[in-house]
């Protein structure tokens, strides 16, 4: 319910906000523009503002966390959740769940306002907090197969085990993060957010569920089966 209930939160926020395109109060063209940045400043992170410790900067990491910037953006995400999150949550139970996706989201996404704190540039987004749920779910599920398109492999769909793809996807962003620099930026990218978020992710569910002996690896088909 967790995960549907922040998919379902997600998708609202944006369907009501001027990035939507939805709402025509906020007007066009120009006015529109202006709209949608005032917006995005206003929920979103801005490291200098949020370093420097500005009063309504304090809430941004998770105002963040249910904003995005366009369609692809917001699907893609959801995507993640969707795929990753039911099963993660099923483990730890709903409002343990809750808490690990708010806190650690905050967490990812404070530590790239940190590691750019002189930037200005806006960010906003759940996939530092969806990055900590690939995390858990990485420790909590290893074997568990997906199904995954590669482009590079004419976008057949391929079911792997979890590790395989989880730590492809760790790597990438990695790269990625790499050759943005030491503020972990791309273009329109926090890969920074990313690595921590997921790192986190892992950890946490390594300290929570291996010292109770709790982890276990399903032998049926699961959710994390139902990627298209």
């Amino acid at each position: 319910m967790v995960t549907y209930g922040l998919i379902g939160l997600c998708c609202a926020v944006f369907l009501l906000s001027p990035v939507s395109g939805f709402d025509r109060a906020y007007g066009k063209g120009e006015a529109l523009l202006s709209a949608q940045s005032a917006y995005l400043r206003h929920w979103g992170i801005v490291p200098d503002q949020l370093v420097a410790g500005a009063p309504h900067a304090l809430i941004t990491p998770l105002t963040a966390l249910f904003v995005h910037g366009n369609w692809l953006h917001l699907l893609g995400n959801m995507l993640f959740l969707h795929v990753f999150g039911a099963m993660v949550e099923e483990r730890m139970g709903r409002v343990h769940f809750a808490a690990f996706y708010l806190v650690l989201g905050a967490l990812a996404m404070s530590a790239y306002a940190v590691a750019n704190a002189n930037s200005d540039e806006t960010l906003v987004g759940a996939s530092g907090a969806i990055s900590g749920v690939l995390g858990a779910f990485l420790f909590l599920f290893p074997k568990a197969r997906v199904t995954s398109l590669f482009p590079f492999l004419f976008f057949l769909p391929l079911r792997f085990p979890a590790w395989i793809v989880l730590l492809f996807w760790f790597a990438l962003q990695y790269l990625a993060q790499q050759q943005a620099g030491g503020g972990g930026a791309g273009p329109e990218v926090a890969y920074l957010a990313h690595l921590v978020g997921f790192t986190g992710g892992f950890l946490y569910a390594g300290l929570r569920y291996w010292r109770a002996g709790r982890v276990r690896t399903p032998a049926v088909a699961t959710e994390g089966e139902r990627q298209p």
